[in-house]
């Protein structure tokens, strides 16, 4: 049995809404039933799924571990970036899903991480072990692991504090209108699409800060400082500014968008596309202080073959 705990931070939500957006792992329907069972408690006591949150709540929930999905070691290559007695820092590569889900039970990082590592955290479960934090699918990039239970609540805690600080390369469509600013918009589920998400004033708060780097023709290369952590934050937030990132077919970035464009630069992007078929997204470096011994840690991932041969086709403005 694995226990979650969460510090409520919202206000006016209902219980079972919350917990279906905060935990991943947990439909809203699963997150009803496991409140009426009493696995789902607010500050020490059973509750109603309709119960509204004021904020500030503890929630405790008690997962049963997925007894009948084993998960299968299997042998990865695994570029690891630094790596010690409390944790380990990977470089992630594009199209690698991070742990096992539906559909998912072979092929994820997690599969790699049992093979390579005699101990891992099992804070999550053990579905999870190690994993502290996650990349989509097609975004390469530094991820860190822990290797047991008391680092991994400590780097959580970096995590939900905001103490943790992350760089992403981009490549987007077009020149944002300023070199540098703040996208500040909170995000919920889309409606139709649980999968995707969507720029809501109902939604959570989320910040990210970005800078241009180089323009480059029809598109740019960015800089990303996300200030929270929340799914496809920057995907979406760089559609909402107007800049989707490169290749990212769901979030308005992928090659039906050069639909409208001269024939060249279509036949350009179709090149592009085919060196870099996934989103231009990557985890560049990842700043924190080590929960073993205090120190201040910067871990940098270099970019990938595809995202460099991308831009080596890129002509930046002005040459």
């Amino acid at each position: 049995m694995t226990v979650l705990k969460l510090t409520a931070d919202r206000s006016n939500v209902r219980l079972d809404k919350y917990i279906a957006d905060e935990v991943e792992i947990l439909s809203r329907s699963k997150a009803q039933s496991n409140i009426k069972t009493h696995n789902i408690l607010v500050d020490g006591i059973p509750a109603k799924p309709s119960l509204l949150l004021s904020g500030g709540e503890l929630i405790q929930i008690e997962l049963q571990d997925a007894g009948e999905m084993y998960l299968e070691s299997e042998e990865m290559d695994l570029e690891i970036l630094y790596e010690d007695e409390d944790l380990v820092a990977i470089n992630k590569s594009a199209g690698i899903v991070v742990h096992p889900g539906a559909g998912n039970y072979n092929g994820t990082l997690v599969n790699g991480l049992i093979y390579h590592f005699d101990k891992l955290s099992e804070v999550y479960g053990s579905q999870r072990p190690g994993i502290v934090h996650r990349l989509d699918k097609d975004t390469s990039g530094v991820l860190l692991i822990a290797k047991n239970d008391t680092v991994h609540m400590k780097l959580s805690k970096q995590f939900a504090d905001r103490d943790i600080s992350k760089v992403y390369i981009a490549i987007v469509w077009g020149n944002p209108a300023e070199e540098k600013g703040v996208i500040a918009g909170s995000l919920k589920r889309h409606p139709n699409d649980r999968k995707k998400f969507i720029v809501s004033e109902e939604g959570r708060n989320a910040e990210t800060h970005y800078r241009l780097l180089e323009s480059l023709e029809d598109f740019s290369l960015i800089e990303l400082r996300p200030k929270t952590g929340r799914t496809h934050q920057l995907r979406v937030h760089m559609q909402h500014l107007g800049n989707p990132i490169f290749s990212d077919d769901i979030y308005g970035g992928g090659l039906s968008r050069s639909r409208g464009f001269s024939p060249h630069i279509r036949k350009k992007v179709a090149v592009l596309h085919k060196l870099m078929p996934r989103q231009a997204l990557h985890a560049l470096s990842i700043g924190f202080v080590h929960p073993g011994t205090g120190q201040e840690m910067e871990i940098t991932a270099p970019l990938p073959g595809d995202f460099r041969n991308v831009l080596a086709q890129m002509e930046p403005v002005g040459v």
